[in-house]
């Protein structure tokens, strides 16, 4: 093809107006620095249409011609140039490609190599996903920062002559000759006064390095001519060919954050969607002072350019802490390609890499517990909270949860771990909640499954646990159970020893009347009711719901959700083998002892329950108590 182009006038962009140029270049971008990235992305496509155009035409304008871009600046005249070796245009294409908006010379070609793809071999295909530009409005964002720009350009056709295209940022353009004479195209950008910032080498490195680094051809910058990117993105490798020591490097580069992750995760995977990935644990949920990650979420690629910087789509709220990058070619971005649409691509990707990042966690937990125990000491909360929060996931992640136990204070465990160390007769898995594990150590309601010698598990997160418990009822078919239920169902104890306790301390209850009713009368509206029970051994009461009062794991709900919430009056249970309940109701009911003990064994009970207001208020009883016990 030999194209002879002519000076022209001013030429009026085909079917558009001043107000679409508008629309694009002041509402489409959301930053203004996206038209390096744009012009860049463009350059790279026209590279990688050369790439392809060599594989079956040896008829080249200089073949031996480096494949790259070229960007300088000059802050005085307020210019940014910037030059590629790619496949170049005529006249004719200038007109098409530039003088009609939304018009896409990369996804025309596309279109075409699509249609010879099964022809073509290993090498051009991988060429075709570098295809980057699939919108034509790209170039247009330039006007975001210009007054002025001009295109040289000159086609790797031989016989093509080159051309210029002008255009003052208004309705029309026009088309002139040039007297470029190496293949490729150059771009001269004018800046506008409040855009003259960006003529300055070290903004420009700053912008590639976070949008283009791993642009696939080198991007040189500068006097010098300073390679300013990577080229080579981690992700996109096989993961046979990283060693540990470049994900970790990696990783420090992309966050600043001074200490290794706990763990990391490769991703390549062609179904149900294309994608490729790194995740990272890090080291601790809170950020350290100089890292550039300010907030969650992945890092968002699109054929190696950047698309969000913090993509919160891609892994639910609850996995929100996990750093990465996450780069797909099946990518459903809008016009501007900033954001990405909401569609099943963005479900399928989702799902995928969520799955994947519960498998890291797995895995870890299985190769390195003591790596395992440090993730879960900082990210455990995320966890439960996922089990609170995700329908489809819930179950997934019941596997991951850790707790200590009344049998380990310092070791976690999980709950298949607690299930295998399940006596036969145990018909449930117990738990107890807790505002802390101190004191749910000393709950009176382990008393009784301590008689049983069964293991439960401290759940001692008050704002966490109660929400993770409405969703986890079970596990591996083993109903969970809190102690504290007053009609906690167990087992007998059928021991000798256990038969003459019973004897030695066996009262009958009308024995028992009087005390209660003076607790009764003592305590008043404070409880609901006052009576005996068996559950006890080493505690002389405790507190428990009466009949038809919600849960313990509502009630701490409630109290959470609503600052009016009052806990329903509970029913105070004594210990009928307990000393201190045995000699009270020896004591004469006109001994003043008993009125303080009454009040005294009450607050205990509330303070072991996390329900005390305001504990300093025993202090003068207790002095009370001990001065009476010394006389």
């Amino acid at each position: 093809m030999v194209d002879t182009p002519k000076t022209s006038g001013s030429i009026p962009f085909k079917a558009e107006t001043r107000q679409i140029l508008d629309i694009l270049i002041h509402s489409l971008y959301t930053e203004r620095e996206i038209f390096l990235r744009e012009l860049i992305s463009n350059a790279s496509d026209a590279l990688t249409r050369l790439e392809f155009e060599m594989l079956t035409n040896h008829e080249i304008l200089d073949p031996g011609e480096e494949l790259g871009i070229w960007i300088s600046c000059d802050p005085d005249a307020k210019t940014i140039t910037l030059r590629d070796t790619g496949i170049g245009m005529n006249a004719a294409e200038m007109g098409e490609n530039l003088g009609t908006i939304a018009h896409s010379g990369a996804r025309a070609f596309m279109n075409a190599a699509k249609q010879t793809s099964e022809k073509a071999d290993g090498a051009s295909q991988t060429k075709l996903a570098d295809i980057i530009g699939q919108f034509g409005v790209g170039f247009y964002s330039v006007f975001m920062v210009a007054n002025e720009v001009r295109v040289n350009s000159r086609s790797f056709r031989k016989d093509d002559q080159p051309s210029s295209w002008v255009c003052y940022g208004g309705d029309t353009y026009s088309i002139e000759s040039s007297e470029k004479t190496t293949r490729g195209t150059e771009i001269v950008i004018h800046l506008n006064e409040d855009a003259a910032d960006f003529a300055q080498e070290f903004k420009l490195r700053e912008i590639i390095h976070k949008h283009s680094d791993f642009v696939p051809y080198p991007i040189y910058l500068g006097k010098n001519n300073e390679q300013a990117n990577k080229r080579t993105a981690l992700w996109r490798q096989s993961p046979r060919q990283v060693e540990k020591k470049d994900y970790i490097e990696f990783y420090k580069q992309m966050t600043l954050d001074f200490e290794d992750p706990i763990t990391y995760s490769h991703i390549s995977a062609d179904a149900p969607v294309q994608i490729y990935s790194v995740l990272f644990m890090p080291a601790k949920a809170e950020r350290g002072m100089f890292t550039v990650r300010k907030e969650d979420g992945l890092k968002l690629y699109a054929r190696k350019i950047l698309i969000q910087e913090y993509c919160k789509d891609l892994l639910p709220e609850y996995l929100g802490f996990i750093q990465g990058v996450v780069d797909s070619e099946d990518l459903p971005l809008n016009v501007s390609r900033e954001n990405v649409q909401a569609n099943t691509v963005m479900s399928r990707l989702k799902k995928l890499i969520t799955a994947k990042a519960i498998d890291m966690l797995k895995k870890l937990a299985v190769d390195d517990k003591d790596a395992y125990s440090k993730f879960w000491q900082n990210f455990g909360r995320y966890i439960k909270h996922g089990i609170s929060t995700e329908q489809g996931d819930s179950e997934a992640l019941n596997g991951l949860l850790r707790f200590h136990t009344t049998s380990s204070l310092e070791n976690w465990s999980s709950l298949e771990e607690y299930v295998s160390r399940m006596k036969e007769d145990q018909p449930a898995i117990y738990y107890i909640l807790g505002d802390e594990e101190r004191s749910a150590m000393v709950s009176p309601h382990l008393d009784v499954v301590r008689q049983h010698g069964y293991e439960v598990i401290l759940m001692s997160d008050p704002l966490v646990d109660p929400f993770m418990l409405l969703r986890l009822k079970e596990y591996q078919g083993k109903e969970l159970q809190n102690i504290a239920q007053a009609d906690l169902k167990l087992p007998e104890i059928t021991s000798p020893e256990n038969s003459q306790d019973e004897q030695k301390s066996s009262v009958p209850m009308e024995d028992w009347l009087s005390l209660i009713d003076r607790f009764k009368q003592q305590l008043g509206e404070k409880v609901s009711d006052v009576r005996m029970t068996d559950r006890l051994s080493d505690s002389p009461a405790r507190l428990v719901d009466p009949t038809g009062s919600p849960n313990q794991e509502m009630q701490r709900v409630y109290r959470l959700l609503k600052e009016d919430f009052e806990a329903p009056k509970k029913v105070l249970e004594l210990n009928p083998r307990h000393p201190i309940i045995r000699r009270l109701n020896d004591v004469s009911a006109e001994d003043d002892r008993i009125s303080m003990a009454v009040d005294q064994l009450y607050e205990n009970a509330l303070l072991i329950e996390g329900l005390h207001k305001d504990p300093a208020s025993m202090i003068g009883r207790i002095h009370q108590l001990i001065e009476k016990a010394l006389q």
